[in-house]
């Protein structure tokens, strides 16, 4: 089972209830065959955008194209787009092979087909043996296959699914995001993954759009948006990060003046995209800050912060430092070693920063 590859695109869309702006001009360009995933906390507008890609919802401005036709009007049942529910939506009364041939005898499918068809869908999710159990007689794990199976057999353009992860406990969320990966490269399917979860998106898109009270943040790739964020929300929302409000006060060739709040006068390395004089938020990851006794040499390699411990966690693999600088609460993540002590609560400690790990976001 090979399916056509199709592109999707959306130009300006803005969808409205009443009053109240859910999307608000989307521009979206998604690649034919492509895992794309719609990121963003609850409320932020990925799903209504899933439900108006399905055609459940309707946009009021803008056009949505499927292969570079206009699908505006198209009603759900003729846009040949699969969607998996959070819920997964089985017939709890129909048996495994009964759901999955569902989509095919309402379709009218000829007989001989039909069988061959849900025979190839089942065993592409490993549930040929389950083909004459019940819903209730199959893990959580299982009935997502099913609910997949029953997608992927009527050979959609489009497979959208709305957090298909997040009835799942942790450990098999892990291992369903890799066979969904798998049966989406198998398939080369153009896929649209909508989740709040960011390592979900980061582990599984090929890209990935943010999306925060109904405007795309930002689009790109995993690695492309954890070093580089556009913004203060994408730099809190993908990863964690320090985020330090300020202003620029003076930008000299190759370097500048951040006047940091509660925190000090920082002087910083320019890069080319570094906002000009006003204020702005400095951004760098805890795992990025390297944390020292005061008396160490400091260097100009790197921006230079003192503070006071006021809190550790072991994790395992790294310790998790909370330090007070000022008025401000920085979070130094240090890998752990075996014999490596902790830093006490109290410790006067210094962080650094290589300037290549800090940016400057515009505020």
């Amino acid at each position: 089972m090979h399916l056509n590859k199709v592109s999707l695109e959306a130009r300006h869309i803005s969808l409205s209830y009443g009053s109240t702006e859910v999307l608000k001009d989307v521009n979206l360009h998604i690649e034919p065959g492509e895992f794309f995933a719609l990121l963003g906390p609850s409320g932020s507008g990925k799903s209504t955008l899933l439900r108006l890609i399905a055609g459940f919802n309707q946009h009021q401005r803008g056009e949505l194209l499927i292969d570079g036709k206009d699908i505006t009007g198209t009603p759900p049942h003729l846009r040949n787009v699969g969607m998996v529910f959070q819920n997964y939506a089985l017939w709890p009364h129909m048996t495994v092979w009964d759901n999955v041939a569902f989509g095919l005898v309402e379709r009218k499918e000829p007989k001989e087909s039909l069988k061959r068809k849900v025979g190839a869908a089942l065993e592409l999710v490993g549930l040929m043996q389950y083909a004459q159990r019940r819903p209730s007689q199959l893990s959580g794990g299982q009935q997502q296959r099913v609910a997949l199976a029953r997608t992927v057999v009527i050979e959609p353009k489009l497979l959208l699914l709305d957090e298909p992860l997040s009835n799942l406990d942790k450990n098999l969320r892990v291992q369903m995001r890799e066979e969904l990966k798998n049966l989406q490269r198998t398939l080369g399917l153009t896929t649209i993954f909508v989740t709040h979860d960011q390592e979900e998106a980061m582990t599984t898109a090929d890209r990935m759009a943010v999306l925060d009270k109904g405007v795309l943040q930002q689009i790109g790739t995993a690695t492309a948006l954890f070093d580089y964020p556009a913004n203060r929300f994408v730099a809190g929302f993908v990863g964690t990060a320090n985020l330090v409000d300020g202003t620029v006060t003076q930008v000299n060739g190759e370097t500048l003046t951040f006047q940091a709040d509660g925190v000090g006068t920082l002087v910083m390395a320019r890069s080319p995209d570094t906002p000009g004089l006003g204020k702005a938020t400095l951004a760098f990851r805890p795992h990025t800050v390297s944390i020292s006794v005061r008396d160490e040499h400091v260097d100009a390699s790197r921006i230079w912060l003192e503070g006071k411990v006021e809190s550790s966690e072991f994790l395992g693999e790294s310790s998790r430092y909370r330090v007070r600088v000022g008025e401000a609460v920085i979070v130094a993540n240090q890998s752990h070693y075996c014999g490596l002590s902790l830093f006490p609560p109290g410790a006067e400690v210094r962080l650094g920063i290589e300037h290549s790990q800090a940016r400057l976001l515009a505020a």
